[in-house]
């Protein structure tokens, strides 16, 4: 074969290899799973449940991964102790495995993601942009992430025990609170509730005026159930 024919070929082959490792490259395409980086704007309020899902899939389109389903991690309360009015976060997920942005793996099962072996932390909880959400050591500090939930995925009691989801998501005055967790694992303490990912400490209220002070800005988890 001439020189610069065997120099061609080789320059297309190089040219196919870079191209084909360029499309395995993960990013927001093929992420499952993301913080939002911006949030209703009104605390607690995110047009319950169904407004806070169409915040994630919006969120998601931007970015490129709108062709999937997406839930945000959010559980809701009964509308009295006992009534059966009420939804778990961890079951509106779907079943994983879930990856950020950038292709870490953040738990691999529903189990794996409410055990101490999943991977969430300020390196791994990404945007959907692929962008570091600021943690606690950082101005804005928004390391708090809307869940409304107990350690193991799961929805507080309803009425009349406290408010802990700010009206199932629709309120955003002072009265109320919702549960939060801290996406950078860090708090205080070494306290279990201060490391906790998805249940360390209420807000002081629902508007957004109230949710920042301890450290948040109405932002939330967002998982593809497919």
């Amino acid at each position: 074969m001439p020189y610069m024919v065997k120099m061609g070929c080789l320059a297309a082959a190089g040219t196919l290899i870079l191209a084909g490792c360029a499309s395995m490259t993960p990013g927001p395409k093929d992420m499952t799973f993301f913080v939002t980086s911006v949030g209703s704007g009104k605390g607690g309020d995110l047009g319950g449940l169904e407004g806070a899902d169409r915040h994630c899939q919006s969120l998601a389109k931007a970015a490129g991964a709108g062709d999937r389903v997406w839930r945000a991690y959010l559980s809701t309360q009964a509308s009295k102790l006992d009534a059966p009015d009420f939804v778990n976060a961890r079951d509106r997920i779907g079943t994983g495995p879930w990856q950020n942005a950038k292709g870490a793996v953040i738990a691999r099962s529903v189990e794996d993601l409410h055990s101490a072996n999943n991977n969430l932390n300020k390196q791994t909880t990404l945007d959907e942009k692929g962008q570091l959400v600021n943690g606690r050591t950082e101005k804005p500090n928004k390391h708090d992430m809307l869940t409304g939930s107990r350690p193991d995925g799961t929805a507080f009691a309803g009425a009349p025990f406290p408010d802990m989801t700010c009206g199932n998501w629709t309120k955003s005055g002072n009265d109320g609170a919702a549960m939060t967790g801290h996406h950078d694992r860090a708090g205080p303490t070494d306290a279990p509730w201060a490391t906790s990912w998805n249940s360390g400490h209420p807000t002081l209220g629902c508007s957004q005026e109230r949710v920042r002070p301890t450290g948040g800005d109405g932002l939330f988890y967002c998982f593809a159930v497919k």
